[in-house]
């Protein structure tokens, strides 16, 4: 199961992608498996030389009991050190995002790949609004031939 961030993409240029590992709790895992999360509104930030990853929403778990998870918690996502004072750098010089772009399950471990992003402008998405409709018109077009 993938949970894509497809606003992504159009709000932020991507410059850079790492892979990270999620510290869940069961409950979580479950309900991720199922479809039901959310990451259009995250974000990740670096505090303490660890990296958290914030407003991330992950539905409870219909059979879950007592032992339910917070929506909304911060999570931790697990980097090696090397990579996080890379970002650390990169975060804090350059004024970059860290946006999560998808998150997955690889070899039955919860990643979320993240996005190294910079802002676009209203100008930038218009522009690229533009580029994409012309891609439909000609794929429309070859199509039609």
């Amino acid at each position: 199961m993938e949970i894509n961030n497809r606003k992504a993409k159009f709000d932020y240029t991507i410059l850079e992608e790492i892979e990270a590992g999620m510290v869940l709790k069961g409950t979580e895992v479950k309900s991720i498996k199922d479809g039901k999360a959310n990451i259009k509104d995250s974000y990740a930030i670096i505090k303490n030389g660890e990296v958290y990853l914030l407003n991330m929403h992950i539905s409870e778990y219909k059979e879950g009991n007592i032992f339910n998870h917070e929506e909304t918690r911060t999570r931790k996502l697990l980097l090696h050190k090397k990579e996080i004072l890379k970002l650390r750098d990169k975060v804090d010089l350059q004024g970059l995002t860290l946006i999560p772009l998808k998150v997955y399950f690889k070899k039955n471990k919860a990643k979320v790949l993240l996005g190294l992003a910079k802002g676009k402008k209203t100008y930038d998405k218009r522009e690229s609004i533009k580029e994409r409709d012309i891609k439909r018109n000609l794929e429309k077009n070859y199509k039609l031939r």
